[in-house]
């Protein structure tokens, strides 16, 4: 898979968006194979990891988030399914489920319940040690702050808005990876 090639056709000019994608997502993948080289016990999937790193934000574009250069329609909560939307369709569905449940920690579906998240009702928890694993670099940096690596406090800070639930489940990853 040449996941230059996706990013590519779905972020073809050289903008800021793309900027933004690409300086996110390669901070996100440097982190994940940090991660990945440090903990052979894990046997992550080296080559899945780099790609679904790369492409777990494909489907910002999509989104009303003004502030990091996306002007589409949807909410910004709904890039990680639109990401595997597009994933699918393209004929990568184990890459498509990296996109779905990266967001926050994972949501469960209590939790979109509870918060009345315009996404799919149903569990978006990272279940793979590769889902995990980007899900937990993920947390580590914005897409606002491209020149910033955020504390594990800062992320776990960012992460206590929206419940214990996901912030217990980044400190048992963090445990896990640290």
């Amino acid at each position: 898979m040449n996941f230059q090639a996706i990013i590519d056709k779905y972020y073809p000019e050289d903008n800021e968006l793309r900027h933004i994608l690409m300086v996110h997502s390669r901070q996100v993948t440097e982190k994940a194979l940090f991660i990945v080289d440090h903990h052979p016990e894990l046997q992550a999937d080296r080559s899945f990891v780099e790609e679904s790193a790369m492409l777990h934000d494909i489907g910002i574009f999509q989104c009303d988030a003004p502030g990091i250069q996306c002007f589409g329609t949807e909410p910004y909560i709904c890039h990680g399914t639109l990401g595997a939307e597009i994933l699918r369709s393209e004929g990568f569905p184990r890459h498509a489920r990296v996109c779905e449940r990266h967001t926050g920690a994972g949501l469960s579906l209590q939790d979109i319940i509870r918060q009345n998240l315009p996404i799919p009702h149903r569990d978006l928890l990272p279940e793979t040690i590769e889902e995990q694993i980007i899900c937990y670099a993920d947390k580590f940096f914005s897409k606002t702050k491209l020149t910033q690596e955020k504390t594990l406090e800062q992320a776990i800070h960012s992460l206590s808005k929206f419940g214990t639930e996901g912030v217990d489940r980044f400190v048992k990853w963090s445990n896990m990876f640290g």
